[in-house]
């Protein structure tokens, strides 16, 4: 039976993609909203498209996802690497490309958790001489 769904998760900060590609015409659903209404006003479009240019598979599949947490930004990226997951799935020759140009890692960067007796992460309480 072939497979013509394919699932993936894609992470960045707190944000978290579900992401389902369909074959189709290349458009992108967000959260029952197009992608072009979820990001307007950002210049983050260009980075859902960046895993279909680089497998050369532009506007192939249908992209349905749900994103839950974190800001927009965060939001894209994770949608990205949804996608690019979700693409890797799609056909082993696409790991190739997808890995040389970073969509496959996880960005591991995230919040620094604020410590005891200080204002936050890093940031301390003014010091009073007197």
């Amino acid at each position: 039976m072939v497979q013509d769904r394919f699932y993936a998760t894609g992470k960045r900060k707190n944000a978290i993609a579900r992401v389902w590609l369909t074959p189709g015409t290349g458009k992108v659903i967000v959260n029952e909203i197009d992608a072009t209404v979820y990001f307007a006003g950002m210049f983050k479009t260009h980075t859902l498209n960046k895993p279909f240019k680089v497998t050369e598979t532009s506007e192939q599949y249908d992209v349905m996802a749900t994103l839950k947490g974190g800001g927009k930004s965060a939001q894209a990226d994770a949608l990205c690497h949804g996608i690019s997951k979700a693409l890797l799935d799609v056909s082993l020759e696409n790991r190739l490309p997808l890995k040389r140009s970073g969509l496959l890692t996880r960005d591991p960067r995230i919040k620094e958790r604020k410590k005891y007796g200080q204002k936050g992460a890093r940031a301390k309480f003014q010091f009073s001489k007197r």
